[in-house]
């Protein structure tokens, strides 16, 4: 691929990641995952922010329609649910475990050596078997952390949405 089709597509995922998030990142990201019809679903942002601030929060999750079903399992009182869940399911407990452990070796690998948020799990939350914010979890299932919680929330809504709304972006700016 040339440095000049590279450019082009970097320019298509900026223009797309704005538009999805109604606004800029925070800071340099690279896309974490794909949809199947090419737009990016989640981001990987840095773990330090340029004024030099640790930034827990690896993946973000930028797909429209799986921000929507994660707010909308929110709104359902999911949190509650899965934090229950980690309590009574010794398996799904050790699952959370796994991707806690996970995330944080993935920052370190971001920082180039040690993870600038030690303990702090996915979306920043200290307790591995606390549930914090479906976006993150759902980016991070994504992106390919084994996290149980956003792999329930993918296997509930589904991987894609069925209009490629994403290809529209055009229309919603006119």
């Amino acid at each position: 691929m040339s440095a000049e089709v590279r450019e082009t597509a970097r320019a298509r995922d900026e223009q797309v990641v704005e538009w999805q998030l109604g606004r800029p990142p925070r800071g340099p990201w690279t896309v974490a995952a794909r949809c199947a019809y090419g737009f990016p679903q989640a981001i990987e942002t840095r773990p330090v922010l340029a004024t030099g601030e640790p930034f827990p929060t690896l993946y973000y999750l930028t797909c429209p329609y799986l921000a929507r079903a994660a707010s909308d399992a929110e709104s359902r009182g999911a949190l509650a649910s899965f934090d229950e869940k980690a309590m009574r399911d010794p398996g799904f407990a050790v699952r959370m475990l796994k991707a806690h452990d996970e995330v944080g070796r993935r920052r370190a690998a971001a920082a180039a050596g040690e993870d600038p948020c030690a303990g702090a799990g996915v979306a920043g939350q200290a307790d591995p078997l606390a549930t914090k914010c479906l976006h993150a979890r759902v980016a991070a299932a994504l992106a390919g952390v084994p996290d149980p919680v956003g792999q329930e929330i993918l296997e509930q809504a589904g991987v894609r949405c069925e209009d490629e709304r994403c290809s529209r972006r055009d229309e919603d700016e006119a």
